[in-house]
């Protein structure tokens, strides 16, 4: 594995048995990825685009090690397990239980077992780590419930930061928000990866979102990776066409013939 990588990821494929559902269906198994190949450098921000049911999901929980079914290929991850980042932040935490007791969750079960943090130290990095995403102390005791949707979100990001990942999984992680929400959160996310040299992989459909946060960007199609590069040149100057399908679904063409715009114009409004 090399030194500057974070992840790597080598013809991943994951499929899952098809039960007989009528007279003429056969059993089976259905791939749902094709040989993904790709790797993530420390610091990184990868962007990963697609329409729903290509794959994304997938992926991100292959990295995870969420499948039941378990995969083919190799995963390799230099930081230990990356953390993630859900796109509902209401379903991804635990109703009955608040704030605070949720972020200090991962750090009871990781404490080892000489169980060295003490409860007040927990409660400090808790408070801190609040802080951190923008948010009142006094959040800490309440549940989440009680919180707009754009501080669940805050809450997410701060539950997967508590135990200092080097790699965070960010899948969908505004597209539940409005819009002035979303601007907020892309914010706070830039501002911790800079802070803290997280590396990422951005999972969207957004393509405007991924152009603001990444630096490369993957395209998927149907579980293969159709085109990959740096966002300016996959951007600017697409070669696949389901890439300039996405760009001319967005709004994002290399000229607006419309306005005659440049590619460029458009994405930095």
């Amino acid at each position: 594995m090399s030194e500057h990588n974070i992840l790597e990821v080598e013809q991943l494929r994951v499929s899952y048995e098809r039960r007989k559902s009528g007279l003429f269906e056969k059993e089976g198994k259905t791939e749902i990825l094709h040989g993904v190949s790709f790797s993530i450098e420390r610091g990184e921000v990868l962007g990963l685009v697609g329409e729903s049911g290509c794959g994304k999901s997938t992926l991100s929980r292959a990295i995870l090690g969420l499948l039941p079914g378990g995969y083919e290929g190799s995963i390799r991850c230099a930081a230990g397990r990356p953390q993630m980042v859900f796109q509902d932040p209401y379903s991804s935490l635990n109703p009955a239980k608040k704030v605070g007791w949720i972020l200090e969750e991962p750090l009871r079960l990781n404490a080892g077992p000489s169980g060295k943090d003490s409860a007040q130290a927990r409660k400090e990095r808790v408070l801190s780590m609040l802080e951190r995403v923008g948010l009142e102390e006094k959040i800490a005791d309440r549940f989440p419930r009680q919180l707009s949707g754009g501080q669940r979100q805050r809450v997410c990001i701060a539950e997967s930061l508590m135990l200092e990942p080097e790699l965070l999984i960010a899948d969908e992680p505004v597209s539940a928000l409005d819009v002035t929400i979303q601007a907020q959160v892309m914010e706070l996310l830039m501002r911790l990866q800079r802070e803290m040299g997280l590396a990422m992989l951005f999972i969207s459909h957004d393509m405007r979102v991924v152009y603001q946060l990444c630096q490369r960007v993957m395209v998927m199609k149907d579980g293969c990776i159709v085109e990959s590069g740096d966002v300016d040149e996959v951007y600017f100057h697409p070669q696949h066409p389901y890439t300039k399908e996405l760009l001319e679904a967005a709004g994002i063409g290399e000229t607006d013939e419309r306005s005659g715009e440049d590619a460029s114009e458009i994405l930095s409004r």
